[in-house]
Formats: C-alpha cells, structure tokens, sequence
C-alpha cells in the first residue's frame, strides 16, 4: 500500500485479522444449517490446508522434515486445530455465534492455570491473579447457573473446552515447535494437514450424515476453510513477523466484539445484557493477567485469544525470514 503510512496500514491489517477471525463463528453457525459438526470440521480443516498449501507453493518452501517433527505437529494439530474446531462446531449447535465468541475469549486464562500446572507460572502476583480471579468471575456471569434462562448446557461447556484446548495447543507449538528454524508457513500447513487427518478419523462417528445442499451452509463452509481458517493463520503470523506478538495481541480483544456484532446484525441473535457485562468482565480480568507478564516476560507465549488469537513470541529476524 503505497502512500499509506506505517501505522495506518498496521490497523487496517489488524482491522482485517480481527474481522476474519472474528466472522469464525458466524460462519460456523450458517454452515451447520447443512452440515454436522464433524463435516464442518473436515471441510474447513481440508480448505484451510489447500489454502496455506498454495502459499507454501508460491512461497518455494516445503513441508517440516523429521519424524519427531512431525509428531510434535499431530499433537499440536490435535489440541489447536481438530478438536476445538469440532467442540466449536458441536457447541454452536445451541449456542449463539456471538456468545460462542465470548466465551472463546477465555483462552488466555486457561493459558495461566496450565501454566501454573506445568510450572511455567510462578508466583503469580497479586494483579495477575485477581485478573484471573475476575476472568471466571465473568464466565459464571455469562453462563448463570442461577437462572432458568442461564447458558449451562453442554454446548456452552463444550465451546469453553475449546477454549481451553487452544490454550493447550498453544504451550505445546511454543515449547516444541516455535523458534526451531522452521519456517512459520510449513508449520502452520503442516499442522492443518495433520488435523485433516485427524478429523478424517472421525467421519465414522459423525461424518456421514445426509449433507443438505444448501448455498448459504456451502458458501459459509468455504469461507470459514478460506478465510477464517488458512488466510487468517496466515495473516496472524505475518503480523507477529513485522510488528511483534505484543501488537498483534490486539487483535484478541477485538474479536468478541466482532463475533457479537455479526451474530446480532447477520443472524439477529438477542445478546442480553448480562452477557454483555459479562464479556467485559471476561475483558478486563485477560488485561490484567496479560499486563504484567508481558513486561517481565517479552519472549513468552501470550494468548488474549479471543481462536482463538495466542502469539507464540520470537525473535522478529527469524519470524521474517521464515514468512518471505
């Protein structure tokens, strides 16, 4: 973009990742009107692939090399790709897009308790913890258990568990897959291969429904596997590259915002009050929990996602390198 400045075009690349990502669930939503849960999966999973394949072509580089590689990659296709894709998919069976996305914004959180199970989280401090105190506070406020109307069903679990899914996924390609000298695009299609397969392993299970073809269910399929799935990887990657993770982390607030909007514009889903109370609170305690890591810690894996955004830290030079 020639003529626009740096800091304009960083927000319109930032505006563009927060939509596309943000739209996720709004496109989860209008696919399963054709499609089960599991087909949704396998569908995006294969698209996004092709999609990052194309890249990867174009780009002259190749698939990772190495058997323990590989493995490395399976598992974190299994807890970052295959099976929150398909808890998403089966959750927004019942539960709104919009609030689906609000509740994909408790990642980070999960982040910080696995982190304190596996020892990476020492010694939280005081605002850390009452962030994260807060964060939950915000997702029992979402759910009210206390009420008939309250959103505790199985769906509603099964989206949270996505969410905590990723925050798994995301400690595993940090520790074992970032910053390894591979570059970023062969991961990240490597990774979509392997979730392909993955997901392929359960069409027995849940795959071979009647699919009814319906244009909007087929058209929103392709955009998730497109957009919302391998240009948006892409793209995320891209910023981290030429801004820094700290920058790109932006993007995870913005995306419950985005998924609310479109599922209340597009879809004309209610969003109550206390839901929205409950988003910001959700909001806030993330903040708080991400504000003093990130100055104590500047090569550390961050997850505002919002996923779903977490930015694995690294040096810019070899992220740079890697993307060209």
């Amino acid at each position: 973009m020639s003529g626009v400045p740096g800091s304009a075009y960083a927000g319109i690349r930032v505006g563009v990742l927060a939509l596309l990502w943000g739209s996720t669930f709004l496109w989860i939503k209008l696919a399963l009107d054709g499609l089960s849960p599991v087909q949704v999966t396998l569908v995006r999973c294969a698209l996004g692939t092709l999609t990052l394949a194309a890249l990867l072509l174009a780009g002259r580089r190749r698939l990772p090399q190495g058997g323990a590689t590989w493995r490395h990659i399976a598992v974190a296709a299994f807890f970052c790709n295959a099976l929150p894709f398909g808890l998403f998919s089966v959750g927004e069976q019942t539960v709104d897009s919009g609030v689906a996305g609000v509740l994909n914004a408790t990642t980070p959180l999960w982040s910080v308790l696995i982190g304190l199970a596996i020892g990476t989280e020492r010694g939280l401090r005081p605002v850390r913890l009452a962030g994260l105190l807060l964060g939950f506070a915000g997702v029992l406020l979402i759910f009210a258990p206390w009420q008939q109307s309250g959103l505790a069903s199985w769906g509603a679990l099964a989206i949270v568990g996505a969410a905590a899914s990723y925050a798994i996924g995301f400690a595993y390609m940090g520790h074992h897959l970032v910053g390894k000298g591979i570059p970023t695009i062969s991961l990240s299609t490597a990774q979509l291969l392997a979730a392909t397969g993955l997901t392929t392993l359960m069409v027995p299970v849940g795959g071979l429904d009647t699919v009814h073809v319906q244009p909007k269910a087929l058209i929103a399929v392709v955009v998730l596997g497109i957009f919302a799935t391998g240009i948006t990887f892409h793209l995320t990657y891209r910023i981290i590259a030429d801004e820094g993770a700290t920058n790109a982390a932006t993007v995870g607030y913005l995306l419950p915002v985005v998924s609310v909007g479109l599922g209340a514009v597009v879809l004309d889903e209610a969003f109550s009050l206390r839901v929205a109370a409950g988003m910001v609170v959700v909001l806030v305690g993330v903040g708080m929990t991400r504000r003093q890591k990130r100055a104590s810690a500047p090569n550390t894996t961050e997850t505002p996602e919002g996923s779903a955004l977490t930015i694995v830290e690294a040096p810019q030079h070899a992220e740079q390198d890697a993307l060209k």
